[in-house]
């Protein structure tokens, strides 16, 4: 009895490790879904609820020509500690630097020239190229106002009466020994504001008075001709490198050239420098937005 109980046991271990190792088999196999097998509903993913959105808030009108005329127009004060001066101006974000300086130069009679001005805010000096709103300048701040070495300005007297204060006296002409300047075909109430010498007279100096001496003579010298050459406004150079397709052919022309689209870059980037002397700041934008190829800030 107990051993045919030994034996039951025993097949009941084989059926045991039999289908523990038909398991394990049948785990490694891929599983194979038919084309129509549809997963069933209790595994399916649950449906996410949707919350209705609230409207969008209604857009109000705002006049835009009110507004926009104020916020365009800042004031702002430009001092000068020497010579102490003060102005007031009011300007646009959007206006560049030189363009500031000619109209603070306009408005105000006795405000230094435009070329003579230079303005600082917080120690920076600001670039005339650059826009005024490029240094978060804020509305009712101060400038400050100073002068380019070499510069005079009196804010005491207007820039007028000293224009016409030097027009009236011109500077006097240093005399020089043996040397005189005339012009003969000039009305006599003009010929002191005359701007240029028509001819020089050379006389011939020391004098001799001796007996047998040769007798002087006068060497005249012209230095102006009636017919002076036409003055050309733009070169050829100039009409070329302004032209934007000429870049545009530059740079076909380099990348051909160089393996390395960096390399020709580069190389295209340096001619343009070599070529800002002649150029306008206009001339380089129309330049740069017909190529494509930006440089630090747009120049």
């Amino acid at each position: 009895m107990s051993n045919r109980i030994s034996l039951l046991h025993m097949a009941a271990q084989a059926e045991i490790a039999f289908a523990q190792t038909f398991l394990q088999t049948l785990s490694t196999q891929p599983v194979t879904y038919a084309n129509d097998y549809r997963q069933p509903l209790e595994n399916s993913l649950k449906r996410v609820p949707i919350f209705p959105l609230p409207p969008p808030p209604k857009r109000q009108h705002v006049d835009s020509s009110a507004s926009g005329a104020a916020s365009s127009q800042i004031a702002l004060t430009f001092k000068s500690l020497k010579p102490p001066a003060s102005y007031t101006l009011t300007v646009s974000p959007t206006d560049t630097i030189a363009t500031i300086k000619a109209q603070l130069a306009t408005t105000h009679n006795t405000a230094p020239p435009a070329d003579a001005q230079r303005f600082l805010v917080k120690g920076k000096a600001l670039a005339d190229a650059k826009l005024l709103k490029e240094y978060n300048v804020q509305d009712g701040d101060t400038v400050n106002l100073m002068l380019k070495p070499g510069a005079n300005w009196d804010p005491s007297k207007p820039r007028e009466e000293k224009v016409e204060r030097e027009i009236l006296q011109p500077k006097p002409v240093p005399a020089v020994p043996g040397l005189f300047v005339s012009d003969e075909s000039a009305p006599v109430g003009k010929r002191t504001r005359h701007s240029r010498a028509p001819s020089i007279v050379l006389s011939p100096s020391p004098s001799s008075d001796a007996p047998g001496a040769a007798p002087e003579r006068d060497i005249l010298l012209t230095l102006d001709s009636e017919t002076t050459a036409p003055v050309e406004t733009m070169t050829t150079y100039h009409t070329t490198v302004a032209n934007p397709e000429f870049w545009e052919k530059l740079l076909a022309f380099v990348r051909n050239e160089f393996t390395k689209e960096a390399d020709a870059l580069q190389a295209w980037e340096d001619f343009l420098r070599a070529s800002k002397g002649s150029l306008t700041a206009s001339e380089i934008a129309k330049i740069r937005d017909h190529v494509g190829i930006m440089g630090m800030a747009g120049t």
